[in-house]
């Protein structure tokens, strides 16, 4: 395999599977601890199946022309022979039909597939030379530039003609609105069972049916990795001659500043789609002058065939990240997330986030086929969870309120404009969105955080139950979800919103609406300070309805339907009600994500699921691959070792703390004072001998602020301050940055000083902004502790379903229940993300100590990465342990 250096041996092996995987059409599990060089050996490893089976292919194009040149020769030569002798009757095959009928059609097939081929060839040859000329030609590039800047400066002046001759003309404004109003009106919505949209421009039919060529589709969570990902590629031996495309959302890759501003990605969608849909009415509109300067001015100026095909050609010739894309979109006045998608067809490999693959919806939009094709889903640690969110919805009671108010009044301002099908719809919005409210036990014509629910607490409910309950059966979900879809009513309400939202600009109540008065001075304590022109005040609203401001809870509720026409058995509505309508909810759970996975093993050629910790895999192969109908056979596992030598890692099963204290983190002894004593004892002697930095992982926030509350009142807060200066995970996203600088200047500040204090200790939590994704390699993470097992919530209504679910579909694993196995696995998934965080390369070294005696026990012990479970010790008391950390001076402690 071509690699940069030398690879480990263990890279060699993960490469050699990986490139057998994908030849032999399989779903593979593949563990690579982080560290181990993962990302480069998924890249060398299906580049190099990619590269061999892109020559194989051709090779056999080659073998099949060849044979059709020779054919036609043949036939030349045959017509030349005389004719069959009359007087045999034709022979006859076994279908019974005569012979020449059979090879009559086989022969067309031949030649249609030789003429598809030849095609093929065509197009790609050209597709090769011009992206060679681009390659090669600098001074092409200037040229295109120039053109670009004489093509503003033409369209500038042409501007400026228009509204020259325009002045004076006045505009008929009789019963019309004005223009930035007209846009707030919803188009005429003709029917359900309407021709397709558009998807791209007219005019590039021709590239819209390019063909896909086999390619491998990399996603991974976050943009951040993807980036780091395109870095590598850039770095490897195929970093030049890669055709890369990177994907990401608008929100990442629109360069209108106008449509960037908005923040929310509902927002930038909505917009982005109504500029085109501009585009293509374009021509109708032209007949009204007021219109047309109007719809020139909502038109996206990077929304241009020639420049995104010229961009396309730019992204192919040279790998680029994300930053690179947008940057590139910006100087070619090119719109990157169209243009990229361009791309996709003749890409080797193209990069995405997670919820452009798993989301059906998106992944149509986005123009990707997954026929025949190979996906990696990297980081897929998560992968079940993920399938689960993306599939989900929650709406709050304020935010079906708040828009069945918006909807009310739009509907109200604009009724002699709508069309009677927009109306039968808006009023079928609003009939549901009355519905959910009076399920929740209240009433939408009044304000929702003065309504007291009278029964609170927790129901879940199946789909088909929920609709019966809220007397909404007999609406078709499906149809009411494609007119949210292509009428963009979320967008229009948002528009209608914003411009009447604020206190200065009241919506003109007519003396027959006098009832909407108290609903509209509702509507306008939510909207308060989104007006720019009123100054921003802060209406008395719970938190959860700063969203509300931002965006149209429409939106938001769209989601929330499109949940509701999943199968019934496939998820369950939880209407949770709490002290206000305004705080209740309903949110849509999807209990089997196999069915949304299902679509994309069957269509690909081979599906790899990696990751640096995948244990326990059971998950993967019985909750998502076997309920997705995936032959077992066809699943294969890959799990390598650590490169570190043996030595360089230390990790503990403690049993039993200093004074003999059994340590057992249950729910009904944890809180006991002589545990959290005990807790504190571990870590004062631990702190004493390990050197930098100590990282702590609790099982909940709640947990780790009760100790740290004890540990302070007894004092054995001052003692462990003495050798290490003590930081907590905070809460907040945004201060994750900060915590994490100072507790690293506080460990190379000690390095150097030396003196008594030793390092830093970081109180986190599993599951926290710390245990993923943060590296605390070298000095920042010489020990790392878990306290205890870090069980999920059993009482939370949505894990019991999602239990009771299990135990009803599928098989008892090895005389336990799956909603037990699911329990213990999602328990060790969080252990093996969090412990992992310590060694991040060859020569890293620490230890690590799992506070709990149950962590011995071998259904639990087996969870644990293969690579620290072969160097683990069970340590009954905790002398012996403490020698053993003496001895190597600096460890990984796990405490369970």
């Amino acid at each position: 395999f071509p690699f940069p250096y030398t690879p480990y041996l263990i890279q060699e092996r993960f490469m050699a599977a990986l490139y057998g995987a994908l030849e032999a059409g399989r779903v593979g599990i593949f563990e690579s601890p982080t560290g181990t060089g993962k990302s480069l050996s998924l890249i060398c490893g299906a580049l190099s199946w990619l590269r061999d089976f892109q020559e194989k292919k051709q090779q056999e194009e080659a073998r099949l022309l060849a044979l059709e040149e020779s054919g036609q020769e043949g036939k030349k030569k045959q017509q030349q022979l005389p004719s069959a002798e009359p007087g045999h009757p034709e022979s006859k095959d076994t279908a019974g039909e005569p012979d020449w009928v059979t090879a009559f059609v086989q022969k067309k097939e031949e030649r249609d597939m030789v003429d598809r081929l030849k095609e093929e060839q065509i197009r790609r040859k050209k597709r090769e030379e011009r992206l060679e000329k681009i390659r090669h030609n600098v001074p092409l590039k200037y040229a295109a530039k120039r053109k670009r800047s004489e093509d503003n400066e033409t369209k500038r002046l042409l501007q400026l003609s228009k509204e020259v001759l325009s002045e004076g003309a006045g505009v008929d404004v009789g019963e019309q609105l004005d223009h930035n109003e007209e846009e707030l009106i919803l188009a005429e919505y003709e029917s359900d069972e309407e021709k397709k949209a558009v998807t791209g421009l007219e005019e590039d039919d021709d590239d819209l049916e390019e063909e896909h060529v086999t390619k491998i589709y990399y996603c991974s969570r976050t943009h951040s990795q993807l980036s780091q990902f395109v870095r590598e590629v850039q770095k490897s031996p195929f970093g030049k001659d890669t055709r890369l495309v990177s994907l990401g959302s608008r929100q990442n890759l629109c360069v209108n500043e106008e449509v960037r501003r908005l923040g929310a990605l509902q927002l930038i969608n909505d917009r982005c789609m109504e500029m085109q849909k501009k585009k293509h009415e374009k021509k109708s509109d032209e007949e009204m002058e007021g219109k047309k300067r109007r719809v020139s001015r909502t038109l996206c100026p990077f929304y241009s065939y020639e420049q995104m095909q010229s961009l396309r050609d730019e992204v192919l010739v040279e790998v680029k990240d994300i930053e690179q894309l947008v940057a590139l979109g910006r100087e070619t006045k090119a719109c990157p997330y169209y243009g990229s998608r361009y791309a996709i067809p003749a890409a080797q490999l193209v990069v995405l986030p997670y919820q452009m693959l798993l989301h059906e919806p998106t992944r149509n939009a986005a123009g990707i086929k997954l026929k025949d094709q190979v996906v990696i889903i990297d980081e897929a640690h998560n992968l079940i969870d993920t399938i689960t969110c993306i599939h989900s919805a929650e709406v709050s009671g304020s935010q079906l309120c708040c828009a069945h108010s918006q909807l009310l009044q739009y509907m109200e301002r604009y009724r002699k404009r709508l069309k009677a099908k927009n109306l039968m719809y808006i009023k079928q919005i609003l009939y549901l969105l009355e519905r959910f409210v009076a399920v929740l036990g209240g009433n939408v014509n009044q304000n929702p955080n003065c309504q007291a629910v009278s029964q609170t607490g927790t129901v879940l409910k199946s789909i088909n139950d929920f609709l019966f309950q809220s007397q909404i059966d007999n609406i078709n979900l499906f149809k009411v979800q494609h007119y949210c879809e292509k009428s963009l009513i979320s967008r229009k309400l948002f528009g209608f919103v914003e411009r009447y939202g604020g206190p200065a600009t009241a919506v003109k109540i007519n003396k027959e609406n006098q009832k909407l008065a108290g609903l509209q001075n509702f509507l306008l304590t939510l909207q308060q300070g989104s007006d720019k022109e009123g100054t921003p005040q802060n209406p008395p609203v719970e938190p959860e309805n700063e969203q509300l401001r931002t965006a149209s809870p429409l939106m938001q509720i769209e989601g929330f339907l499109s949940a509701l026409t999943n199968a019934n058995q496939d998820g369950r509505v939880i209407l949770n009600r709490q002290g206000t309508i305004g705080q209740s909810s309903l949110k849509f759970l999807l209990l089997n994500p196999a069915v949304h996975f299902a679509k994309v093993v069957e269509e690909c050629r081979a599906v790899i699921i990696a990751g640096g910790t995948m244990q326990p895999v059971a998950d993967f192969r019985e909750q998502l691959l076997s309920c997705a109908g995936v032959d077992p056979a066809r699943v294969m596992e890959f799990s390598c070792g650590h490169v570190i030598p043996p030595e360089n890692i230390l990790p503990i099963i403690l049993c039993s703390g200093p004074s003999n204290q059994q340590l057992e983190f249950t729910y009904q002894t944890r809180d006991l004072p002589q545990m959290m004593d005990e807790t504190g004892r571990i870590l004062c002697n631990l702190c004493n001998v390990v050197p930098g930095g100590v990282v702590c992982f609790f099982p909940s926030y709640e947990y780790e602020k009760q100790v740290y509350a004890h540990w302070e009142k007894t004092g054995l807060l001052t003692r462990l301050a003495a050798k290490k200066k003590i930081f907590q995970e905070p809460k907040k996203a945004n201060q994750v940055e900060q915590v994490l600088v100072e507790y690293a200047k506080c460990i190379k500040r000690c390095s150097q000083a030396g003196g008594q204090m030793t390092g830093a200790l970081l109180l986190s939590v599993v599951g926290g902004k710390m245990s993923e994704g943060i590296n605390f390699s070298d000095d920042l993470g010489r020990c790392v502790i878990m306290v205890g097992m870090p069980y999920p919530n059993i009482k939370s209504p949505e894990l019991q379903e999602k239990m009771t679910w299990l135990d009803k579909t599928m098989p008892r694993a090895a005389g336990q229940a799956p909603s037990r196995v699911l329990i213990e696995n999602l328990c060790m998934k969080a252990v093996n993300q969090s412990i992992g965080r310590a060694i991040r390369h060859q020569k890293d070294f620490a230890s690590i100590l799992l506070l709990d005696h149950r962590y011995a026990r071998p259904a639990i012990f087996n969870k644990l990465p293969q690579w620290i479970r072969e160097r683990t010790q069970v340590k009954p008391a905790f002398g012996s342990a403490f020698a053993e950390l003496r001895k190597v001076g600096t460890f990984i402690l796990c405490i369970a």
